[in-house]
């Protein structure tokens, strides 16, 4: 038994001792002297001065520009889906950018959405394009004065065979709203 022990021991420091060799060797072969970087002093520092060039003002004007694109998506959205409500979220996207992105949520999720009430006030839930140009008429009043687009599009209905008697209380309240409206603009 006392044989085993010592062949055991002498195996262990065999491999001991040619591990130290293998060690010994490869630190011989190694160069002398270390070099940090495979490229010359002289391009080292001409890439030094574009990285910094490039880092100091090409990333930041990128990054504002992404900032930016980023902010005006939900803007873009809401004018690509008729949204009603554009003008208010274009607003929100520019607030967003002062208040550094806080409300750009809510501007994306307001894009979205579907308002509740504006179809039953305004008859429908996209507005056109067309019709936010017509929009500032009825601010300043001069939509008032201009009646027959009301009577066009009652005689285009009455034309598509609706029936008369739906027609009549429609002209007794467009009438009634004229009247009213004349006395108001004569005062």
């Amino acid at each position: 038994m006392s044989m085993t022990i010592v062949s055991d021991h002498t195996a262990r420091a065999g491999s001991a001792a040619r591990v130290i060799v293998a060690l010994l060797v490869l630190l011989f072969s190694l160069p002398r002297e270390a070099h940090a970087s495979f490229l010359s002093p002289e391009l080292e520092d001409k890439l030094a001065t574009f990285l910094a060039i490039f880092i100091l003002f090409i990333v930041p004007v990128v990054l504002i520009v992404l900032f930016w694109m980023v902010h005006i998506l939900p803007e873009k959205i809401a004018h690509k889906r008729h949204h009603p409500q554009f003008e208010a979220i274009r607003t929100l996207c520019l607030l967003s950018l002062v208040f550094g992105g806080l409300l750009w949520p809510l501007a994306w999720i307001w894009a979205y959405t579907k308002p509740v009430m504006h179809k039953l006030a305004y008859g429908t839930d996209k507005a056109s394009h067309d019709e936010e140009a017509k929009g500032e008429a009825w601010d300043t009043g001069e939509a008032l004065h201009n009646r027959e687009g009301l009577h066009d599009r009652l005689a285009r209905l009455e034309e598509r065979g609706i029936p008369p008697s739906e027609l009549k209380v429609l002209r007794a309240d467009l009438e009634a709203l004229e009247a009213k409206f004349a006395d108001d603009e004569v005062r």
